[in-house]
């Protein structure tokens, strides 16, 4: 980490919990980070960061639930930016961007990431663990 990364995460704040990988840990990962962000006073950004959490989270339960394990929710905010991350104990369930096929009730959460995000990915780490971020800027 070089002196202006660590400058910046020093200005930076924080938010992770660490929930249980079920609906209701979904849910509340939502629900926290709302209010985590109206405490910022971060009203502007609460809408677009609610909808990226529940889509993570979500895929977080549904895709990447291993029996007595948890997931993580983070939510970094910078000067220029929100950074959500999700981790989960699936890293060989890697999510992509696919077309949900007509009438489909599920597989747009992605899509919507996208949509509300400057860029999103996914990162391994340690096995068997991988993050699924997205950024969406801050102002």
């Amino acid at each position: 980490m070089n002196l202006e990364t660590s400058q910046l995460m020093a200005s930076a704040r924080h938010f992770t919990l660490q929930l249980s990988s079920t609906p209701r840990g979904a849910r509340l990962a939502r629900l926290l980070a709302v209010e985590q962000l109206r405490r910022w006073g971060l009203d502007h950004v609460v809408e677009a960061v609610e909808q990226v959490v529940a889509e993570l989270a979500n895929n977080a339960v549904t895709h990447g639930h291993v029996p007595g394990r948890d997931f993580r929710v983070r939510v970094v905010v910078t000067g220029a930016a929100v950074r959500v991350e999700v981790t989960d104990t699936r890293g060989d369930r890697v999510p992509l961007v696919e077309p949900a096929s007509p009438g489909a009730e599920n597989g747009r959460g992605l899509l919507v990431v996208e949509a509300l995000s400057r860029g999103w990915g996914v990162q391994q780490g340690p096995a068997p663990q991988k993050t699924v971020w997205a950024e969406l800027p801050s102002s």
